[in-house]
């Protein structure tokens, strides 16, 4: 399956940090850490997001290098990209974004 990502409009949504950045870990057994093309580590965050029906929704996205995100903080994801999987019968959407930056610093109009 080729994979094609699929750009994400975040302007209405709310959108926080609930655990902070880790190493995204690739295999549990060996403790092998997942990089990008570069060789950069990637991270992963925790997300609660809420559109504007109030409807909230856990998601992980993975991004390099390391955010300097908070637990709690709100937060824009720039450049959110969302990718369809299948895997031994299974599917799923994985999503990526290119940075992340202060949601307080956006409505500003402070730049990115």
């Amino acid at each position: 399956m080729r994979t094609i990502p699929i750009p994400v409009d975040v302007t209405k949504l709310n959108i926080t940090c609930v655990k902070p950045p880790k190493p995204r870990v690739v295999n549990k057994d060996t403790g092998e850490i997942k990089r990008d093309k570069d060789g950069n580590v990637m991270y992963e965050l925790t997300l609660l997001i809420e559109d504007e029906f109030n409807r909230m929704e856990l998601v992980k996205v993975s991004t390099s290098p390391e955010p300097p995100v908070i637990a709690g903080e709100e937060v824009v994801p720039v450049g959110l990209v969302g990718y369809v999987w299948e895997q031994n019968g299974r599917w799923g959407i994985s999503y990526r974004a290119r940075s992340f930056a202060p949601a307080a610093a956006v409505r500003t109009g402070a730049e990115l």
